[in-house]
């Protein structure tokens, strides 16, 4: 009688599928932790509720990563043209007529379900897709600046600034990330500080056109507020404005080098966010700054390590710029909110990928592992039968 093997199954690379697995293990156990207030003020203490739910879109999000991983990766060349088509008008949609939370409209009610979609989370992946695609596409014409702003930093900009009124942070992230993908692209240097220069001035012209007419840009206060906040010293802080990150510090304090042990955290009644934003310091209170707060970190770097692992051992560029561009976005979207966490950034409001409680962040950052996966799975298998150019080439992908 033959034994039982799960990765048998799972295909790619099994380093990405565990740590997947211990993440979202982890996940279940912080968040029924973080939740005891929230279930208070919504379920009547039934914490159950919110675990029930947490852990269906945890299951959800690995069938997903399962679809995805089996689906040949170079069809998502294609298919990112088709989710960047529908992310513009999502954007939009959101902007004018998506839910309302904090002077920002970043989700979208889905009617007769009871559930909400954040269209900045489908744009971020489209738009990475899409980015690994024209470079790829385009190797022969990148020297040429003219071509590179047409190509790529149109949509870059167009879906940039549909996402930066609401939610500034996941527009830096997913700007960040393109200009570094058009680095590995081999886009010339003194281009990429051009496009970064116009992206400077676009900002600050908002920022002038926000304090002359508030309604275009509602959320700068906050953001003035925040970083104001984070710069003062300890003295001049005003304890409203700076009550979670104050909250935080106390919760890694607390929790020392051993932790408090798993569901004896005291903040979590107290940090407003202690399941989403700041699940992190929930975790360094619970289990530690050596086994949570250093443990988790690792996984992160291990996970960044694997995905470019993955992406230098496929011979086709845009398996690797999209192995490359969606664990680097995952990591530096964790590090963010770690920063967040431990006070070295002012407050954001981003999600711990794997970590915070569940939503359409854990649903589509379940895709972005499937995708690595797959680029895994058809380098391992050599299965890739259709014509793209090697790296060392720099051809330009078929279409």
């Amino acid at each position: 009688m033959k034994s039982f093997n799960l990765f048998s199954f799972l295909k790619g690379d099994r380093v990405i599928w565990m740590i997947a697995i211990l993440l979202s293990l982890l996940s279940l156990l912080a968040v029924y932790s973080s939740i005891v207030a929230l279930a208070y003020k919504h379920q009547n203490g039934a914490t159950e509720y919110y675990l029930f739910k947490h852990g269906k879109l945890i299951i959800l999000g690995f069938v997903l990563m399962f679809i995805t991983h089996r689906i040949p990766y170079n069809y998502f060349s294609r298919i990112s043209q088709i989710m960047l088509i529908i992310s513009i008008p999502l954007l939009i949609y959101t902007l004018l007529h998506g839910a309302n939370l904090n002077e920002a409209n970043r989700w979208i009610a889905i009617p007769g379900i009871g559930l909400t979609f954040q269209s900045s989370d489908f744009a971020k992946l489209a738009l990475i897709m899409y980015v690994a695609r024209i470079v790829t596409q385009k190797q022969n014409e990148l020297t040429d600046f003219k071509a590179v702003l047409i190509h790529i930093m149109t949509p870059v900009f167009i879906v940039c600034g549909l996402i930066l009124p609401a939610n500034f942070s996941t527009a830096a992230i997913l700007l960040c990330t393109c200009l570094i993908l058009m680095f590995i692209g081999r886009v010339p240097l003194k281009h990429i500080f051009k496009v970064l220069g116009i992206a400077i001035a676009g900002f600050a012209f908002l920022l002038m056109l926000g304090n002359f007419f508030p309604k275009t840009l509602p959320r700068l206060q906050v953001w003035e507020n925040r970083i104001v906040e984070f710069f003062k010293g300890k003295e001049e802080q005003d304890p409203d404005k700076s009550y979670q990150a104050n909250h935080a510090k106390i919760a890694i304090a607390t929790g020392g080098f051993m932790g408090m042990g798993a569901g004896n955290s005291t903040q979590r009644n107290f940090l407003p966010q202690a399941y989403s934003d700041f699940i992190y310091a929930i975790i360094i209170e619970e289990y530690g700054s050596l086994l949570g707060g250093v443990g988790i970190v690792l996984l992160y770097l291990i996970l960044l390590f694997r995905g470019v692992r993955v992406a230098t051992k496929t011979k086709k560029t845009f398996g690797a710029l999209l192995s490359f561009g969606l664990a680097f976005s995952l990591v530096f979207q964790g590090f963010i909110n770690m920063a967040v966490a431990v006070n070295l950034f002012p407050v954001t409001g981003q999600p711990l990928p794997f970590l915070s409680m569940g939503g359409t962040s854990l649903l589509f950052s379940s895709i972005a592992i499937g995708i690595i996966l797959s680029v895994s799975r058809q380098t391992e298998n050599d299965t890739e039968d259709f014509s793209e150019p090697s790296i060392e080439k720099g051809a330009a992908l078929a279409t």
